[in-house]
């Protein structure tokens, strides 16, 4: 593994990105007209009960966030492919500093335009998703908790079973995450209650930390060397 994957891995990043996917969710949910950011299974639920009550409008806010998301996966190995093997800035970096900018122009959104900001944060989701996959040599998702919730349980049963702390740290690591991006909604709820459009510049914040976080860390470690 080399040294900018190892820094992508932290726990520190992977605390700002799942505070910043949890502030996401609850502000697209709670500001932009209830769809989810980063849940698409609960977009795509929401798009199927409203194409069968034949509300096909409504269920287009619903199928275009679902849809940015997947461009938002693939233009994350389209980015990845053109600046492989240059040593400016880690691909990674260019990600969370796109996946910035695009939230800070939602914040200038109005709510008529609730649609083109659900649909560009689901792209910036898609985005991180994407491009931030371990924690600590673990598969995590920092933008949603199923996945998160399953491979918690399942270690926790492990340790029951083999006593191995392995598998109880790795248990102990998903159930945070989780309770981390619990955390990111409830700053969500918060800051969109007092700044409305703009509160999701408290997302941009926090991936912007992470940005700093990760050219820090790099720069250590070649003074290490």
């Amino acid at each position: 593994m080399n040294k900018s994957q190892q820094i992508s891995e932290s726990l520190p990043l992977a605390v700002l990105l799942t505070l910043s996917g949890g502030f996401m969710d609850a502000y697209s949910y709670v500001c932009r007209d209830h769809v989810f950011a980063n849940a698409q299974t609960g977009n795509m639920i929401l798009f199927g009960i409203n194409i069968s009550t034949g509300n096909f409008r409504t269920a287009l806010q619903y199928l275009l966030p679902v849809s940015a998301f997947a461009l938002g996966i693939a233009a994350t190995e389209i980015i990845r492919y053109l600046v492989r093997n240059k040593n400016i800035v880690h691909w990674q970096q260019i990600i969370l500093l796109i996946e910035a900018i695009i939230l800070s122009l939602v914040a200038f959104l109005p709510q008529e335009l609730n649609l083109l900001a659900n649909s560009m944060i689901s792209f910036a989701c898609g985005f991180q998703v994407q491009s931030f996959q371990k924690v600590k040599g673990s598969n995590v998702a920092t933008t949603m908790c199923i996945g998160n919730l399953r491979a918690a349980t399942q270690a926790i049963c492990e340790y029951g079973i083999s006593k191995d702390k392995s598998a109880k740290a790795s248990g102990l690591l998903y159930f945070s995450i989780i309770g981390l991006f619990i955390v990111g909604a409830v700053l969500g709820n918060f800051f969109v209650k007092l700044w409305a459009e703009k509160a999701i510049v408290g997302s941009v914040l926090l991936l912007m930390t992470g940005f700093v976080l990760m050219q820090v860390g790099k720069e250590d470690k070649k003074l290490d060397h």
